[in-house]
């Protein structure tokens, strides 16, 4: 558990602050959850061919089964995840979604998805988090975890996307909405292009808007979690929101450098959630 926690530690990742608060249980439940995430966006982002990264995508929907249906896990994370996460009954949909929306970047990256595609994304590579660690956190309503984890999933996805516009051009992917394009002027879907076009704000400003409504509605979700469970949640949601915040005040034209949030300043806003500010 040390090697996965030294990895989350390492990776620099916001959501290690708001996990080391927590009792050992749920920490290392959301270390080993943590794990299988980072470990399954690395096959996407590696350099194998895509061929092979179909195969280990599947043989990972085949370790799903062997561990849903209490069979042998056949790798470190797989054993990890029965061990340390089976007893908060995480649904085995969450993971297969999560699986499902990465795999949206293969064969080729996402360039200008519809509306209705980047919501779907949205969903299973942040929402997938979320709604599993409000269940590790100790919720149980349904309609609040759904609700809570698609709404405060997409802000927090939006934010990455908005702070990583040029990385990912580089990279070519273009998760910017083909609509939110259109309605800026932007007529190319070349994501090297569309990154030095004139009207870029405009788009990045239009998809701001959407975040901005998702983190309101996921604030106030947050106020029907009970404070234990809250505590974490608020921590994370926190830090993206001061991203999120140093990109809208300097404005939506200046994509680099990317907005940053010392460890010391992270760690005080962890603390803040958790003293229940």
């Amino acid at each position: 558990m040390n090697n996965i926690k030294k990895m989350v530690k390492k990776s620099g990742t916001s959501f290690f602050w708001s996990m080391r608060l927590l009792p050992s249980a749920k920490r290392n439940a959301m270390y080993t959850i943590y794990a299988f995430f980072r470990h399954i966006d690395d096959i996407v982002d590696g350099n194998a061919p895509t061929e092979e990264k179909i195969e280990l995508l599947e043989a990972w929907r085949q370790e799903l089964d062997n561990i849903y249906d209490k069979k042998v896990p056949t790798t470190d994370i797989g054993r990890k995840i029965y061990k340390n996460c089976m007893r908060f009954k995480l649904p085995k949909e969450e993971f297969i979604k999560m699986i499902d929306s990465i795999s949206m970047d293969l064969p080729n990256p996402l360039q200008a998805p519809s509306l209705e595609k980047f919501n779907q994304y949205c969903r299973g590579v942040a929402g997938v988090p979320g709604n599993l660690s409000l269940r590790i956190f100790g919720c149980q309503d349904e309609e609040l975890i759904e609700g809570l984890a698609t709404s405060l999933g997409t802000a927090l996805q939006i934010t990455n996307i908005l702070r990583d516009v040029k990385e990912d051009a580089m990279a070519q992917r273009l998760y910017i909405p083909e609509e939110l394009l259109k309605r800026a002027g932007i007529s190319s879907r070349d994501p090297l292009s569309v990154v030095v076009d004139k009207n870029l704000a405009i788009a990045r400003e239009e998809l701001a808007k959407i975040a901005e409504a998702d983190y309101k509605r996921a604030f106030e979700l947050l106020k029907r979690l009970d404070r234990p469970a809250a505590r974490p949640v608020k921590a994370i949601a926190y830090i993206y929101r001061r991203y999120f915040d140093i990109m809208n005040n300097r404005g939506w034209e200046i994509i680099s450098p990317k907005p940053y949030i010392g460890r010391f300043q992270k760690f005080c806003l962890a603390l803040k959630a958790f003293m229940g500010r």
